[in-house]
């Protein structure tokens, strides 16, 4: 962080704050025994996202097809694929996951979706991209920050489920 600028203080209060942290699990009554963490940031600490932000500052697109959005925990690759080249895409995704091994946070690939939105008319099958010798799940659609994704970019299934929930809170069944 302190190459990024920030107050050496600032630095030494979040390390201070960050580490040796202990930890325990509820589970309905029971409450298991403490474990001390030196990583990571705390679940629901109002720190983690802005620790998050810092942490992948240099976590960048390196190829102009492409877009990496980060928010919060979470982290999107966006990448146009023109002319069925899919090479800049499976790049940008091999090197991003490529900077969370050298990096340190977890890519889980259970819960990494691929979702391919493709108009052309003559489309082809996209195969499955790889990550760490698994496939990752090729999907209809998908939720991003809150918002309900279809491959055909309509509004009808996000319109469904904020229906479904009004319905559910006002009580209509």
């Amino acid at each position: 962080m302190s190459l990024l600028g920030i107050n050496t203080s600032l630095c030494n209060w979040i390390l201070d704050f960050l580490t040796g942290r202990p930890q325990s699990v509820w589970i309905g009554n029971s409450t298991s025994s403490a474990t001390i963490l030196n990583t990571g940031a705390p679940q629901g600490c109002m720190l983690s996202p802005l620790l998050f932000t810092l942490l992948t500052h240099d976590c960048a697109a390196m190829h102009s097809s492409n877009h990496i959005i980060k928010f919060a925990d979470d982290t999107t690759v966006v990448g146009l694929i023109s002319k069925n080249d899919e090479s800049a895409h499976r790049e940008e995704v091999k090197r991003l996951t490529a900077w969370y091994k050298d990096n340190n946070p977890s890519l889980n690939v259970e819960k990494t979706k691929d979702m391919v939105v493709d108009f052309s008319r003559a489309q082809s099958d996209h195969s499955p991209l790889n990550i760490d010798g698994s496939n990752v799940e090729i999907v209809k659609s998908t939720k991003f920050l809150g918002v309900h994704l279809a491959e055909d970019l309509t509004w009808s299934l996000n319109t469904s489920s904020i229906t479904r929930k009004a319905q559910q809170r006002l009580y209509f069944y």
